[in-house]
């Protein structure tokens, strides 16, 4: 089963270091990274799809970031 996850965070390091974890548990990549502006808080704001082949089949008690 492809497993699939959306990061997104304020346009900080801690961003790129949430991406950068998924990458070391074997999360792959999936599309271009999106940045848009946030009006509510005023900041800009960063996401990226990820995906992971993972044994057994989808249920939604899944707890994606612990894959």
């Amino acid at each position: 089963m492809k497993a699939y996850r959306f990061l997104s965070a304020d346009d900080t390091s801690a961003f790129c270091h949430k991406v950068t974890k998924a990458l070391a548990k074997g999360w792959e990549l999936h599309g271009s990274p999106t940045y848009a502006h946030d009006a509510t808080t005023g900041v800009m704001r960063c996401g990226q799809a990820v995906t992971k082949e993972v044994e057994g089949e989808y249920s939604p008690d899944m707890k994606l970031g612990e894959l």
